[in-house]
């Protein structure tokens, strides 16, 4: 899409925030932020350049988009509220029905047509009829266990199993992170939790299905295993204080399975400690390729980037719900000077 985007930022939390403060300060050239929606009253009424710190831009939060839409044209949504299909699917609809087009955080949404096949299939053939596009993406899922590796096979002329491995200190992380990977609960707490089935890394699975769909091969199995990280001595961030023998993080493990052999492993540690960060993706093919990201890639403006950066190729897709292994060739753009 050349011309220039009329953006809504919809949904104010840290991520949303950091989407619209890095809109107005760095691609106000490519995208014009004509809107913001939040349902928290302590943020409906006040001005989102100042909500966010870069000063008043006259644009007012407002708790529904309809009256946004009413006085702007707008060609695309930032949707960054919550991590389940379930909870996000009326908004999603509501968005597709006023004509939007959508880039959202919601991990599950990232690769969606295993876990959530029937709430996919509906979004998907709304987006058709009402001809927008509707993208998940982030940094985990939508780049670093999932898009990265694909991109690596693409010199490989066999891929045989792929690895990859993500350890994320959540020392340096904002506090929701560090509450959904249970740092600071008790081992018991911690179990309760995982059995919601709505704790920890959203979207592990997702990953995966992700990359068997880009190698063109049908799983016979996925085991996923959510394990607590229990420290051996206190600990300290910014938010919170751990106790020596609690739960400092999660290790989280999803593998797929073909003919009996495993193919492909996500390894994903992340909690709180003094370790350092990485990612790594192993393939093992032809050629071999080992490839490691020292310090790691930091998550919150990763997702940001994803996201922006997806805003611009969105439009090369078809309508419908669509990954991204749809929109063209993912990357970065020079920012424009005014």
């Amino acid at each position: 899409m050349t011309k220039k985007i009329n953006a809504v930022q919809f949904g104010l939390g840290p991520i949303g925030q950091l989407c619209a403060k890095t809109i107005l300060q760095k691609h106000s050239g490519r995208i014009n932020l004509v809107g913001a929606v939040d349902i928290d009253p302590s943020k409906v009424g006040k001005d989102i350049g100042e909500l966010v710190g870069v000063g008043s831009t006259g644009i007012i939060v407002e708790n529904n988009i309809k009256s946004i839409v009413k006085k702007h044209k707008v060609n695309l949504v930032f949707h960054t509220t919550t991590s389940f299909m379930e909870d996000v699917k009326e908004q999603i609809i509501d968005l597709i029905k006023l004509k939007l087009n959508v880039v959202s955080s919601t991990e599950e949404l990232f690769f969606p047509w295993f876990r959530n096949r029937q709430i996919a299939e509906e979004i998907d053939l709304l987006a058709k009829k009402f001809k927008v596009r509707v993208l998940g993406t982030g940094v985990n899922p939508g780049f670093v266990m999932d898009v990265l590796p694909s991109v690596l096979t693409q010199v490989c002329t066999e891929v045989k199993k792929i690895r990859v491995e993500r350890v994320v200190n959540a020392s340096k992380r904002r506090l929701p992170l560090q509450l959904k990977i249970g740092a600071g609960l008790k081992v018991g707490d911690f179990k309760a939790k995982k059995a919601t089935g709505k704790f920890g890394h959203i979207g592990l699975v997702e990953s995966l299905q992700f990359l068997a769909y880009i190698l063109n091969i049908q799983l016979d199995e996925i085991k996923e295993e959510l394990n607590p990280i229990v420290t051996k001595r206190n600990l300290k961030t910014e938010y919170l204080t751990i106790q020596k023998g609690r739960v400092a993080g999660i290790h989280h493990t999803a593998i797929g399975f073909k003919n009996g052999q495993d193919v492909i492993t996500l390894d994903l540690k992340m909690y709180v400690g003094d370790h350092k960060d990485y990612d790594a993706v192993y393939i093992d093919g032809e050629p071999p390729i080992k490839m490691k990201v020292l310090n790691g890639i930091f998550g919150d403006v990763a997702t940001v980037g994803s996201l922006i950066n997806s805003a611009y190729l969105i439009f090369n897709a078809k309508p419908g719900l669509i990954t991204m292994a749809d929109i063209g060739l993912p990357h970065g753009f020079l920012r424009q000077r005014q």
